[in-house]
């Protein structure tokens, strides 16, 4: 009896994993669909507007100057921009920001440093702070990790002569790609999102967000939809769906990038999936009842659905994992080619499905996407291996448990010759990572108990949840080790000694 009830939970979350996979093969079809519906510019302002650029930053002394830099040469012209370093930090990060906004000044141009003494809201808080002494009536925001190029307001403004137009979204690229295996998947998931998912949705007539950075948003946007709010940690997704539920109307350019830097510790990496799958669920639990009352179209509810819940899949497949022995179990007992026609099917159509997204999206952005082929195994067991990571975001969410902000470390690493293990930041690490060596070690004995009894067509997807569980929990602790070796007062002579060869070399 036992058994049969722990085999309804298995097909209950298997068939609910299959749902949301299958939703990817959707996001395609709405991609290729809708491709004659991309936005057009309709026209171009005859007098530029006036714009205000806000740089929200808390700690993040390696990249503050790019940033700052980098916004201060935006193609404008200087009388209509102003810009805004919104600092909240609490160590070295404030001089060197507060002495790059002097050196601005002094040249003229029109940028505030703003500093607040608490953390109150977060991110979301300081840009609410700064919109009170913003001069712009439009707002673009870039994060610390991103490098704002110079034609960005050039070529994003001029949207909004449509004046129900209230935000427009650049696509993100990335300058450590190729830094090492894990930005190199990192990549391709955010592709997947900003190529395929961000481009489905808009172009469809459905919601899409503002991804929180390489964005402008129209002022009146933000306000008429009740501002920045702090109740949620993806303020962003918040603010987006409330800004078009009131009517505002938002454009993803997907020819226009914004270049930034993805993390390169998968500590940092596990911290920011955390904070995104906890986030979207809470902004699920605030808006999706009232998206389902409104008289929105079915369809932009349906997806509201999909996206604002995406995340449960990450707590449905932990569940995956668990019920995975037991099933095998039941394939010996009930006859394992019943079982073979009936889960095997769902789980080849949810993987086929997520490599097929993927790919989709290199396809679509790169040349050479062929090359990428080989990732995609890898995309696969690290989407699983962080299960355990992401479902721990998603039942804090539904359970209310509250957590601050935690910022993604960045350390400028732009080239795969540049180094982060000697540096100050680094990603949170806590116990889940034992027990992802659990499941690693669970799914081990899974392939051997599958192999003795000769469920031989299970062992390539027991094999993907293995390695996945085992990577993330490997590299975890091999960042964490090096992390410690490298904090000793030797062994940082060592690298600084080392860097000041290289740059006497160089």
């Amino acid at each position: 009896m036992l058994l049969y009830l722990f085999l309804i939970i298995y097909f209950f979350v298997l068939i609910t994993v299959f749902i949301y996979a299958s939703h990817r093969y959707y996001m395609v079809y709405l991609y290729y669909k809708h491709q004659k519906d991309k936005p057009v510019l309709r026209g171009k302002f005859e007098r530029l507007p006036r714009v205000t650029i806000q740089l929200p930053i808390f700690n993040e002394i390696y990249v503050v100057r790019r940033l700052i830099v980098a916004s201060c040469d935006i193609d404008y012209p200087g009388k209509l921009l102003d810009i805004q370093v919104l600092d909240d930090s609490t160590d070295e990060t404030a001089d060197v920001a507060r002495e790059c906004v002097k050196e601005f000044q002094k040249k003229g141009y029109d940028i505030h440093y703003i500093h607040r003494d608490n953390r109150e809201g977060f991110k979301s808080g300081a840009l609410e702070n700064g919109l009170k002494s913003a001069k712009g009536e439009f707002i673009a925001v870039f994060d610390a990790d991103f490098v704002p190029q110079r034609d960005i307001l050039n070529k994003t403004i001029h949207y909004f002569t449509d004046e129900t137009t209230g935000m427009v979204q650049t696509r993100w690229t990335y300058l450590n790609r190729d830094y090492s295996f894990l930005t190199k998947i990192q990549a391709i998931m955010l592709d997947g999102h900003f190529v395929i998912e961000h481009t489905a949705r808009n172009w469809s007539g459905r919601f899409f967000n503002f991804n929180g950075t390489a964005g402008v948003w129209r002022r009146e946007a933000i306000e008429t939809a009740g501002g920045w709010q702090h109740d949620t940690l993806t303020e962003d997704l918040d603010l987006s769906y409330r800004s078009q539920m009131k009517g505002w109307k938002f454009v993803f350019l997907k020819d226009e990038t914004s270049p930034s830097e993805i993390p390169v510790d998968i500590n940092a990496f596990k911290s920011q999936q955390n904070r995104w799958a906890k986030g979207s669920i809470q902004t699920a639990k605030k808006l999706l009842l009232q998206i389902m009352k409104s008289k929105l179209p079915l369809k932009v509810k349906v997806e509201a659905f999909f996206h604002l819940t995406n995340n449960v899949s990450y707590l449905l497949m932990l569940l995956l994992s668990l019920l995975m022995y037991p099933s095998m179990i039941a394939r010996i007992n009930i006859g394992w080619f019943k079982m073979l026609v009936t889960d095997v099917p769902f789980l080849l159509v949810a993987t086929v499905g997520i490599s097929f997204f993927y790919l989709c999206s290199q396809r679509e952005a790169y040349k050479d996407w062929k090359t990428r082929l080989i990732c995609m195994p890898m995309l696969m067991s690290l989407g699983i291996g962080l299960s355990v990571n992401n479902a721990k975001g998603v039942l804090e969410a539904l359970f209310n448990k509250e957590t601050e902000f935690k910022r993604t470390p960045k350390y400028k690493i732009e080239e795969k010759k540049d180094r982060w293990v000697g540096k100050k930041y680094r990603g949170e690490i806590n116990f889940l990572i034992l027990f992802e060596l659990f499941l690693g070690v669970y799914f081990t004995f899974n392939i051997y108990f599958a192999y003795i009894n000769r469920i031989y067509v299970s062992i390539p997807f027991l094999v993907i949840f293995q390695v996945g569980y085992f990577y993330v929990a490997f590299l975890s602790l091999y960042q964490l080790i090096l992390r410690g070796i490298f904090s000793n007062r030797f062994t940082r002579y060592l690298i600084s000694k080392r860097n000041t060869e290289d740059i006497i070399t160089a």
